[in-house]
């Protein structure tokens, strides 16, 4: 007789336990979280005024004396369920920030508003997709001997797309560095900005703030090569923030040549390096400013909110650009599922990250995203709410808050995380459902939009 795989086997165990309802519950509760925390320990609500005890729960009385919340991974391929969440809060944070709404007024889609695409420099020819890779009409090679062009198509899923067509010749150490300083290059692009639009209207520079707030929400994402680019929504406030009209003179024109004379302009300086020497690091030639606007000529606000919120949940793994985990030792990297161009960037991290002069780098603990240690999203204060918020009024819609005038003692301690065999599959399955019956609920509301809109 043909034996059951363990998934099956202990899915079936975990049937035939007496709390597995309640287990159940907890599932479902966490939305089919992939690797869920678990937590023991107990909280109690008391009235602030007499003593009396309002509220007591204790996780001795649950299924294995725990209590499973969410890990709120926000990487698709490490937890599903949780990147959905994620990726949903991420829409609703840019979109308000476009739009209005979770306490952002209205009239902030009249204000100057751009989409901005920054990219990374050059660190030497890849192959691409589309028509022809690399047209040439000499067939030259470099000082190595490899081909300068290609005259293939490349599918955009195809292995070559993204890869040098010289190792030798591409510049691993830029890149490395390039993306070390991502984040100090996208703050100094910020402050050019704000300094080029005050310098445009006769304004002394220090003097903007008191005139006009700048606001963005940026995300990053990697490119087919491996390098990270830059989404952004800018937009032009008065010096209070969303609640404030923007001066007279704030255009969507002066924002998008501020923005692209900036992206031209600032550079940051690498720290002196006897093996590598001092480079100066840029945005890349392409850039991008479009602007926002309500009369539908140009990007539609929801469809960039949703833009932004797919890339927030793309792990680095499956873009192909890095790990989604920490390395730990030299060997680890030949034993990464990684290309060999990924694999060649992440050696480059952990060698340069021996240097005593990129140690503030932390090149080795952030080899695994082939150096990038920047936030996958940032926002400005002013721009809109906070993921904060938008958990809390979801805790509030579901009825986790505590009550005004109480007193809550909470002691909770970490006992472990995820799921066995057949846990992950039993979560897997509710996690898919309830994807599901948002599509469902999704495609009924779209369909009542449209009726109403006839």
């Amino acid at each position: 007789m043909r034996q059951l795989p363990e998934a099956d086997r202990d899915a079936i165990r975990l049937a035939q336990d007496p709390k597995f309802a309640r287990w159940l519950e907890q599932i479902t509760a966490t939305g089919g979280c992939a690797h869920p925390i678990h937590l023991s320990g107990s909280t109690m609500t008391l009235d602030g005024a007499t003593g009396e005890i309002l509220h007591h729960y204790d996780t001795r009385n649950e299924p294995g004396e725990r209590l499973l919340v969410r890990c709120r991974n926000r990487r698709a391929t490490v937890c599903p369920a949780c990147s959905r969440l994620h990726a949903g809060d991420t829409y609703h944070l840019v979109r308000a920030g476009l739009l209005g709404g979770k306490n952002i007024p209205a009239t902030v889609r009249h204000r100057p508003r751009l989409f901005v695409t920054l990219t990374a420099p050059s660190f030497g020819p890849v192959h691409r997709s589309g028509e022809l890779c690399r047209p040439r009409r000499d067939s030259g090679t470099c000082e190595h001997g490899r081909p300068l062009g290609c005259g293939a198509v490349h599918a955009p899923d195809a292995p070559a797309v993204g890869q040098p067509l010289c190792v030798d010749c591409y510049d691993y150490t830029a890149h490395v560095l390039w993306h070390a300083h991502a984040s100090q290059l996208w703050d100094r692009f910020v402050i050019d900005v704000r300094r080029r639009l005050a310098s445009a209207v006769g304004l002394v520079q220090s003097h903007f703030a008191k005139h006009a707030r700048l606001s963005f929400a940026r995300v990053a994402e990697h490119q087919k090569r491996a390098a990270v680019h830059v989404h952004a929504v800018v937009r032009l406030d008065g010096p209070n923030g969303p609640d404030e009209e923007p001066p007279y003179w704030a255009t969507p024109d002066l924002l998008i040549d501020a923005v692209c004379a900036s992206a031209r302009r600032v550079l940051v300086r690498t720290p002196y390096s006897a093996a590598v020497g001092e480079l100066a690091l840029r945005w890349g030639a392409q850039v991008d400013a479009r602007p926002l606007r309500t009369d539908g000529d140009g990007p539609d606000d929801d469809a960039v909110a949703a833009y932004v919120a797919k890339y927030v949940t793309k792990g680095a793994s499956e873009t192909g650009a890095g790990l989604d985990h920490a390395l730990s030792a030299w060997g680890d990297i030949e034993s990464a599922p990684v290309s060999g161009h990924v694999r060649t960037l992440i050696r480059t991290c952990w060698r340069l990250g021996g240097l005593p002069e990129y140690a503030p780098l932390r090149l080795r603990d952030w080899a695994h995203t082939l150096g990038y240690r920047g936030h996958i999203l940032t926002k400005s204060r002013a721009y809109s709410t906070t993921y904060a918020a938008l958990r809390a009024e979801r805790a509030h819609h579901l009825g986790h808050v505590d009550v005004p005038d109480t007193v809550t003692e909470r002691h909770w301690r970490y006992v472990g995380s995820g799921h066995t065999p057949g846990a992950a599959l039993i979560a897997a399955g509710i996690a898919d459902d309830l994807a599901q019956l948002r599509e469902v609920i999704r495609e009924e509301r779209s369909a009542a939009r449209g009726e109403a809109d006839r």
